[in-house]
């Protein structure tokens, strides 16, 4: 069924395949400036840099980093926020044929010492107020220069006073240290030119990292051509161009941040309005004053802003697309978003997409005006999809469950140093093709169109029969008291494992056990009965991961800590 590509019928002005550039990525967003070299290629809380500016930001840096002494096959850990920093370092780095390892700029020191580690990183590029965690890991690591920044570097003259008077007071200063370098004194010092590297297209150039919600994050091995096939994709499916702006809410060490807020912006031309850290209230006054064009985001991200009494008042007459992923979106918080701004004059769905990191990031989405309830949409041009039964390779009758499989150029390298991982997820099938095994349950309908089902490792086993968490919570949802809904497995001696939910009211003065039987028996009247919650734990907020998706592992690992001191554990 796939062969037939039944979803290309959906495609309307979206070509169904693209011709993409044997290039690295920084020869891709030469490409671009050189098409349009005055259009904004970035707004930094109103720093603007142009694709002509953009290109001198990045040679400049490249003169710096290679003087310093990186060269082509070097890995350098990038820790920062979604900043010109970070953006400018990312291509420099790509330009001398060296590898960028993005990580968090939040991580705590022994994730730092496990990130250099892993990438081998010698350089590292972080903000001032973060030096301490690398210097106290530096010694037990390969690093041997570290680049500090501070976020006022990029701020306009008053921002940078206000932020000097206010944040910045409280960074502790940096002392004298052979091993740092400041970026405010690579950008003054004149360098020797450096031309770009002969790097391969198909060469590794970024290390992103699965979430680790089921152990010991791994390194995902991406290339140009990974980076720059998913990026034109999306410029594609959005019709982005240097008229347009996208809002880059998403942090950059992930993959939907990075390689659709600002690396799909750069192949298509468009603007990325950078946000460092994202704030409802800061992200609303965004799209009241910058107009994007383009919002991608998490569930939890419309949630918070359509909650917001300052994007009640916007003029979203902007918007031509919002697109959300990363997690399943709860109909509640579609239906709240799309009246808002309808009613703000805006005229746009709030559409799903799938991805995830071993395929860079977004490589499906639901076309613009052709909204299915439920479904993460179509692939994108030249990516492959199907559903194959559970433990083969034979692919699923239509409409029938079983696990999704990609195929395409955006697909990873593999896992760094990680030959058997990599062999559980890429295999080869019949067809010849080697196929990414995503771990996701998802159906396909006849038209192309996909559904995500769970999760593999979130599927609950009570009393022998399976519960899919997802279920339950979209009923959950569904109770007009919900605001945010987690349900896990609990260990259980008769069961296996028990469900439960974990609820956050909007009302929380509700809390208690008769809301508490009250949403058991809403579920009784929607779900199968071992599908129910067998008990609900009310909480004022839900643990989150970094890019704001419920973080049901953490719940998980609080109730095994919480049997394990009641001596009610008897797991590994």
């Amino acid at each position: 069924m796939y062969e037939q590509k039944p979803w290309l019928h959906y495609y309307g002005a979206v070509p169904p395949s693209i011709e993409y550039p044997r290039v690295t990525m920084y020869e891709a967003v030469v490409k671009t400036a050189e098409k349009s070299p005055d259009a904004i290629a970035y707004d930094f809380l109103g720093y603007t840099s142009t694709y002509r500016k953009m290109i001198d930001e990045i040679d400049h840096c490249a003169n710096a980093l290679a003087t310093l002494g990186l060269r082509q096959g070097d890995r350098v850990t990038i820790s920062m926020p979604t900043s010109p920093q970070g953006i400018i370092c990312f291509y420099a780095v790509n330009k001398l044929g060296a590898v960028a390892s993005m990580i968090h700029p939040l991580s705590p020191p022994g994730e730092i010492e496990f990130y250099l580690n892993t990438s081998k990183s010698t350089y590292a590029l972080t903000l001032d107020a973060f030096y301490k965690n690398f210097r106290d890991v530096a010694d037990r690591t390969p690093l041997t220069k570290l680049i500090l920044t501070k976020i006022s570097d990029y701020l306009p003259p008053l921002k940078k006073v206000a932020f000097q008077l206010t944040k910045g007071r409280k960074i502790p200063k940096v002392p004298d240290d052979p091993m740092v370098v400041w970026w405010n004194d690579m950008k003054k010092k004149a360098c020797p030119e450096v031309p770009a590297a002969d790097m391969d297209t198909d060469d590794m150039a970024v290390i992103l990292y699965s979430g680790g919600t089921t152990g010991v994050p791994k390194g995902i091995m991406l290339s140009n051509m990974n980076m720059i096939s998913e990026g034109m994709q999306v410029a594609e499916w959005g019709k982005m161009t240097d008229g347009d702006a996208i809002l880059a809410i998403l942090p950059i060490f992930h993959g939907f941040g990075l390689g659709v807020c600002v690396n799909a912006a750069f192949m298509g031309g468009a603007r990325s309005i950078l946000v460092p850290q994202f704030t409802p209230e800061t992200v609303a006054g965004l799209i009241k004053s910058k107009r994007p064009n383009f919002i991608v985001g998490v569930p939890t991200l419309y949630d918070a802003l359509s909650r917001n009494p300052r994007f009640h008042t916007a003029d979203l007459r902007c918007l031509r697309a919002t697109f959300s992923g990363a997690d399943t979106l709860p109909r509640p918080v579609k239906d709240r978003f799309e009246d808002i701004v309808k009613r703000q004059g805006g005229n746009v769905q709030l559409l799903e997409g799938y991805g995830l990191t071993e395929a860079v990031t977004a490589i499906m989405a639901t076309p613009l005006g052709e909204y299915r309830e439920g479904s993460m949409g179509i692939p994108f041009p030249d990516m492959m999809a199907k559903i194959i039964k559970a433990g083969t390779t034979e692919e699923a009758d239509i409409g029938e469950e079983g696990e999704l499989c990609l195929h395409g150029p955006a697909v990873m390298l593999g896992y760094l140093d990680n030959p058997e991982e990599t062999a559980k997820v890429l295999k080869i099938h019949d067809d010849g093709r080697q196929w990414l095994h995503t771990g996701d349950i998802a159906a396909m309908d006849g038209d192309g169109f996909f559904y995500f089902k769970l999760r593999l490792k979130r599927m609950i086993k009570s009393s022998g029969m399976n519960v899919y968490p997802t279920q339950v919570e979209d009923v959950l949802y569904r109770h007009p008291a919900v605001q945010d809904a987690c349900v896990i497995g609990v260990p259980d001696e008769s069961q296996v494992e028990r469900v439960k939910a974990f609820v956050v009211l909007k009302d929380q003065g509700k809390s208690g056990s008769d809301m508490e039987l009250e949403l058991i028996n809403y579920c009784r009247g929607h779900l199968i009965k071992w599908s129910c919650p067998r008990e609900i734990e009310f909480r004022p907020e839900l643990p989150k991961t970094l890019v704001g998706k419920i973080a049901f592992n953490v719940l998980e690992q609080e109730e095994i800590a919480r049997l394990k001191a009641a001596g009610k554990y008897t797991g590994q």
